[in-house]
């Protein structure tokens, strides 16, 4: 039986402001934007297939705002209403960003709740920029074996268009392909005929590019492109990063290297589309190890800039997606690809450095994608996780009094805490990184209730 402790006290204040001021009285620069966020020059541009020209940093729909000043793909509270997206906002961003020279627009009928193509299809009609103006890229998303059936594909495929207020989508995507392995790749897309009737919308002009974004089996990944020549892929979309270039199978064995993914989609003339470029923000938050390699090099570029700048030095990557929620972080990945200075040999030696001292703090893997929630019993999964995370990657180790109070302000619900996971397993297949997220939790949670015990007895 798990000992009776007082209940901390902790600061009214957001989860980021609170791990913020914790971090900051520990000595730790918390920093997380440029000083300077104005281009130097126009957006750096890409070509696709069919010579259409794509801004290199693309945007990912995948974290709208809300009106609390989080992000929609967060499930605020046990019970899972999440608050609304704040569209005058995200009205705002898509304005800039188009005025800023970003033309591609990455969502999924699965984002935000199933709110991100509308939202975002509202964002983009009230900008005043003509339909030609932008690029649109949405996905299959039947992960349900409900939606497998092809008349079910169809209709998402028809309700992507009415909430995107068009009648063609530039780029659509076979969505995760390697989630549950070939045999779930079959189903989705093989036996029910959806791939060959991608293949006919891609004829008839209703889609224009056609690929797939890669998580998971290898085999599959292997069969697309042994099938290239049947289905002449126009883009492929791979986990991209300076961590993952080279160290993602030592992260699970699994996992292509990211590295090995693009120079296979480069020898078959693929464009890569990059997602995940910040790992769901762990190269961009505060991090001892990685500023340590990196801010010597430049002390005025963040953490996010070295991770865009890397992934944007590939010539064969056509466009960099990026979740961006608040608008100043819009303002600094335009200003780091306007225009995109590629790494120096030096700089890239600099980064596989830097990957290798992250890979030695032992950080749990979690991108924030939120693909494990809601959780069936109410647990905030990722918070817990990046909680952890924050603790690793502090400069000075927080004492226990101040974990625990990170711990109070990163999930202030404590019915949403690790110590209430049964171990289910629900959340295990949808993880994109093939977390053993009851394992991780099961983890944490002994950590935190022997901190607890420890401070019980002080």
């Amino acid at each position: 039986m798990k000992s009776k402790t007082k209940k901390l006290s902790t600061p009214n204040l957001s989860r980021r402001s609170f791990l913020a001021s914790s971090l900051a009285g520990l000595g730790v620069a918390t920093a997380d934007v440029a000083k300077g966020r104005v281009p130097d020059g126009p957006m750096t541009l890409r070509e696709d297939p069919h010579g259409r020209k794509v801004s290199l940093l693309g945007y990912g729909a995948m974290r709208l705002p809300t009106v609390d000043g989080g992000h929609a793909n967060n499930w605020a509270k046990a019970g899972y209403s999440g608050s609304s997206i704040d569209q005058k906002t995200l009205n705002a961003q898509i304005k800039y960003l188009l005025e800023h020279g970003v033309n591609y627009f990455d969502t999924s009928p699965a984002y935000c709740r199933g709110e991100s193509e509308t939202c975002l299809g509202n964002a983009l009609a009230a900008s005043g920029y003509a339909r030609a103006d932008y690029i649109l890229a949405t996905k299959l998303s039947n992960f349900a074996p409900q939606q497998y059936p092809l008349d079910k594909c169809k209709e998402m495929f028809e309700h992507s268009l009415k909430c995107l207020r068009t009648d063609y989508i530039d780029y659509y995507l076979l969505h995760a392909i390697g989630n549950g392995g070939f045999a779930t790749f079959s189903k989705r897309y093989l036996e029910n005929g959806a791939l060959d009737w991608c293949v006919g919308l891609r004829a008839a002009g209703r889609i224009r590019n056609l690929g797939f974004s890669f998580h998971g089996d290898p085999n599959v990944f292997e069969w697309c492109l042994e099938h290239h020549g049947e289905y002449k892929w126009d883009f492929c979309q791979i986990q991209m990063n300076y961590v993952d270039w080279r160290h993602a199978k030592e992260v699970n064995t699994r996992n292509l290297n990211a590295e090995y993914l693009y120079e296979r989609l480069t020898k078959l003339r693929i464009p890569v589309v990059i997602m995940e470029p910040l790992l769901g923000g762990r190269l961009a938050r505060y991090n001892y190890a990685l500023s340590k390699e990196l801010t010597p090099l430049d002390p005025d570029a963040t953490l996010a800039k070295w991770a865009l700048r890397f992934c944007g030095t590939y010539p064969n990557v056509m466009t960099i997606l990026s979740g961006m929620t608040e608008t100043k972080f819009i303002e600094e990945n335009i200003a780091t690809c306007s225009p995109l200075k590629p790494c120096s040999a030096a700089e890239l030696a600099t980064l596989e450095r830097a990957a290798q001292a992250l890979l030695k703090l032992n950080t749990i893997p979690c991108n924030d994608c939120k693909y494990c929630m809601p959780c069936p019993y109410g647990l905030d999964i990722p918070a817990i996780l990046t909680f952890r995370n924050v603790v690793l990657t502090a400069k000075t180790p927080p004492t226990d009094r101040e974990t625990l109070k990170m711990y109070a302000a990163a999930v202030p619900d404590e019915l949403r805490r690790a110590d209430h996971c049964i171990g289910c397993g629900k959340c295990r297949p949808h993880c994109p990184q093939t977390i053993d997220i009851p394992k991780e939790l099961a983890q944490i949670d002994a950590w935190v209730d022997t901190l607890k015990n420890k401070e019980a007895a002080r």
